[in-house]
């Protein structure tokens, strides 16, 4: 009975050190989560989020200087790690592709958009019956003047999104 409270104790516990987090923009200005320390370039106004009780921690640390991009590594450190830098390439890329496929599908949909709507403006301007069906449920033939609205509906879509 007395290992019952040491282990509610132990269970209310873990979850508030579990969830100790940092948040800081990256270089990039992309925002990272961790439940360690930002790396030592990071600046202090760039670290959005510390743990409870960190913060006096992460002041009392001297920060390491910050070569400029165009600065030479310091002595005794390595320029770059050639395996790190690939994968970092290869991520790039890989986004770029993304990216790419992204453009392209979106680009399709809107080509496929636009010959929609200039078939719509070809059936409009033949002169034939159209019909459109109403929320009820019932069709509705436009006459001459909801057809010359449509058409102008139609062409205002043409000219904004179809070039």
């Amino acid at each position: 009975m007395a290992a019952a409270p040491l282990m509610l104790a132990a269970l209310f516990t873990s979850p508030a050190e579990a969830a100790a987090q940092w948040k800081w923009r990256d270089a990039q200005g992309q925002i990272q989560y961790s439940d360690r320390p930002p790396p030592p370039g990071v600046l202090d106004k760039d670290i959005l989020g510390r743990p409870s009780g960190s913060a006096r921690a992460a002041q009392a640390l001297p920060s390491a200087p910050v070569p400029p991009p165009s600065a030479a590594p310091l002595p005794g450190l390595k320029a770059s790690d050639p395996e790190l830098e690939a994968r970092k390439r290869k991520a790039d890329a890989e986004k770029e592709a993304a990216n790419k496929a992204a453009e392209a599908q979106q680009a399709k949909k809107r080509a496929e958009n636009c010959e929609q709507a200039r078939n719509y403006q070809r059936s409009l301007d033949s002169g034939m019956r159209i019909a459109r069906t109403q929320a009820n449920g019932e069709r509705e033939i436009l006459d001459d003047a909801a057809r010359a609205q449509e058409s102008a509906r139609n062409r205002e879509v043409l000219n904004s999104n179809c070039k």
